[in-house]
C-alpha cells in the first residue's frame, strides 16, 4: 500500500511529514508523572499546544498493573478534560488513550478526534465506536496480552513479522468496520508484550512496518527498554528518548507520542533537514 495523507480532526499530514503527540496524564500512578489535577492538566495541554504539539493525548488509566479503574472512573477522569480542551482550543487534534468502547464513545461525544488503543483491540467494539463517530484509531501490537498486564518471557519466531501482521490486520479490520483508511495508524507498542531485546529489534526494523503504507505511531518516551539498554532510571532517559525518536523518524515513523514536545520538535526538524 502506498503511504497516504493522515487525516485527523481538521488537520492533515502528507507522507514525509511528522506529527508530535503530547502526553497529558490524568493518572495518579503514572510511571513518569502523576496526575496534576484537572486545571493543571488543562493548562498542560495548552502549554503543549503552544510548544508545537500537533496532537494532545489524554490518558486516564496507567498502562501497567495498578489499582482497578472502572469505565465510569476513566470517563470521569478524561471526558471533561477533553471537552475543556476542545472549548479552549477549538482546532486542536485531541486523542484519548483508552482500550474501552464505552470510554471511546464518551470521549468522542466530548470532542475527541482519535482513539489511541494501546492494547491491540482488546475491546473489539472500539473500532465500531471510531467508525460511528468518525474518529481515527490507533492499532497496536501487544503480543496478545490483556490490558494492564506485563509479559512473562515473551517469545516470537520473528517479532517484527508478528508486529506487522497483527497491526495491519487490525487496521484492515477497522477500515472494514467503517473507520476512514486515512485516519488509521499502527503502533509497534514498544515494551507492550515485549522485552528489551524485542523492543530494540522492533526499533531497528521499524522500516518494515513503515513500508506497509500505514502511518506509524511510536511511543518510546522514557520507556523501560531505553532505561535498561542505557542503565538509567526513568528521570534520566531524555537523551535516549530523543535518539530513539530520531532513529524511528529516519526509518519512516510519522507520529511520535512524547513527554517533551520542544525537544521532540527540534529532533524531528533536524531529522527532516538532514534527510
Amino acid at each position: 500500500m502506498e503511504p497516504t495523507t493522515l487525516d485527523l480532526g481538521n488537520r492533515q499530514w502528507p507522507p514525509g511529514t511528522f506529527a508530535v503527540m503530547a502526553v497529558i496524564n490524568r493518572t495518579p500512578d503514572s510511571f513518569y508523572e502523576r496526575d496534576p489535577g484537572f486545571g493543571a492538566a488543562l493548562d498542560a495541554a495548552s502549554r503543549a499546544i503552544a510548544d508545537g504539539a500537533d496532537i494532545v493525548d489524554v490518558g486516564g488509566v496507567k498502562a501497567g498493573p495498578g489499582d482497578e479503574v472502572s469505565p465510569a472512573q476513566e470517563i470521569d477522569r478524561v471526558a471533561g478534560l477533553v471537552a475543556a480542551i476542545r472549548g479552549r482550543h477549538p482546532d486542536a487534534v485531541i486523542s484519548v488513550d483508552t482500550w474501552r468502547a464505552e470510554v471511546g464513545a464518551a470521549v468522542a461525544e466530548a470532542g475527541a478526534d482519535l482513539l489511541n488503543d494501546a492494547w491491540g483491540g482488546a475491546d473489539p467494539g472500539l473500532a465500531a465506536v471510531a467508525a460511528r463517530y468518525g474518529t481515527g484509531l490507533v492499532c497496536a501490537h501487544t503480543g496478545g496480552l490483556a490490558p494492564r498486564t506485563r509479559p512473562l518471557r515473551p517469545s516470537f519466531p520473528d517479532v517484527m513479522a508478528d508486529v506487522r501482521d497483527y497491526t495491519t490486520s487490525l487496521a484492515e479490520r477497522a477500515v472494514l468496520t467503517g473507520v476512514s483508511p486515512r485516519s488509521v495508524l499502527v503502533d509497534p507498542a514498544h515494551d507492550f508484550g515485549k522485552n528489551t531485546w524485542q523492543s530494540l529489534e522492533v526499533t531497528r526494523r521499524l522500516g518494515e512496518l513503515c513500508d506497509t503504507g500505514w502511518p506509524v505511531l511510536v511511543a518510546v518516551s522514557h520507556k523501560d527498554f531505553i532505561g535498561e539498554t542505557l542503565g538509567l532510571p526513568v528521570d534520566q532517559r531524555a537523551e535516549g528518548t530523543i535518539a530513539a525518536i530520531a532513529i524511528s523518524a529516519l526509518l519512516g515513523a510519522r507520529v511520535f507520542r512524547v513527554h517533551d514536545v520542544t525537544a521532540a520538535r527540534a529532533a524531528l526538524k533536524a531529522v527532516s533537514e538532514l534527510r
